[in-house]
């Protein structure tokens, strides 16, 4: 499937590398990511979950879980962020109290940073983690049919990749394990970073473009998909969610796109699922109101 085309090709690598780094909309990212950690610790405190419970055999194939009060209830996947490079699960808790609030179960899955993994490892631990989730559900006490993919930026990438055709019988899975998707400043076409200093642990091979970009891929079973980005983003960045959105809706996706005012591409993610903000109403609408894949 051919990408959408845009003037990145023309660009020096200087210009690539300005607009596929997120820091350079904001004056320092650290504050962000320290964000991050002391959000998930308030999260842990607030919400009864389960830490480092096992999806796979490695020792970070593993996630953290927060049920909602009453069984059977849906699920959200979270994917981290960090160009696949940074960050945990650990990191990554922020939404859990919102989603529980709200009738929402919460899953925040680890995966093996590049450089140590290869970014088809990581993709295929994404993979590997929804069916372990999915097998687990009479368990954990959600409903199988009612689980939810979400991920900012490199997580919306692997969130993304969930709803391409062809990987859920490999892993077991039917058709429609994935009822809807929630994509945050993604990034669906990898190009454009081959070269790049983020590509210096990943390592990107022109076969990794290829079957690696939900972009240039043949999409799966339609279902519910919210795509958003922010407003203090780069142009490439919001490129790539419009491309990706207009992709999605021409493969029969029903989609809802739009920009979040006021936000970058590190905090659009504490909106995830407060119902106080345009991003979280429209997430728990989407989970609410879905019945699972469309028919």
């Amino acid at each position: 499937m051919k990408p959408d085309d845009s003037d990145w090709r023309d660009w020096p690598l200087e210009e690539r590398e300005r607009q596929y780094s997120p820091s350079r909309c904001v004056p320092a990212y650290a504050p962000y990511f320290e964000a991050y950690v002391a959000r998930s610790r308030d999260a842990e405190r607030r919400s009864r979950g389960h830490k480092d419970m096992r999806w796979g055999d490695r020792a970070d194939e593993t996630f953290d879980y927060f049920p909602a009060a009453v069984a059977g209830a849906p699920l959200l996947v979270y994917f981290h962020g960090g160009y696949w490079q940074e960050l945990s699960k650990n990191e990554s808790l922020f939404a859990a109290p919102d989603c529980v609030a709200n009738g929402i179960a919460f899953a925040a899955i680890d995966y093996t940073l590049a450089p140590k993994a290869k970014l088809e490892t990581v993709v295929d631990q994404a993979r590997r983690a929804l069916a372990s989730l999915h097998r687990q559900a009479a368990a954990l006490g959600f409903d199988a049919r009612r689980i939810y993919v979400a991920g900012s930026s490199a997580g919306a990438h692997l969130a993304a990749m969930l709803l391409v055709e062809g990987w859920q019988t490999d892993c077991g899975l039917p058709a429609g394990a994935v009822a809807g998707a929630i994509l945050l400043s993604g990034i669906y076409d990898l190009e454009p970073l081959v070269g790049t200093y983020i590509d210096a642990a990943l390592h990107l091979s022109t076969a990794d473009v290829s079957t690696l970009s939900p972009a240039r891929l043949k999409l799966g079973r339609p279902v519910k998909t919210l795509v958003a980005w922010a407003e203090n983003e780069t142009s490439e960045f919001k490129r790539q969610s419009q491309a990706f959105a207009s992709q999605l809706r021409a493969s029969g996706f029903h989609v809802s796109e739009f920009e979040v005012a006021r936000q970058n591409h590190f905090d659009i993610v504490f909106g995830l699922a407060d119902a106080t903000t345009l991003l979280g109403s429209a997430t728990i609408a989407l989970i609410k109101a879905s019945d699972g894949p469309l028919r």
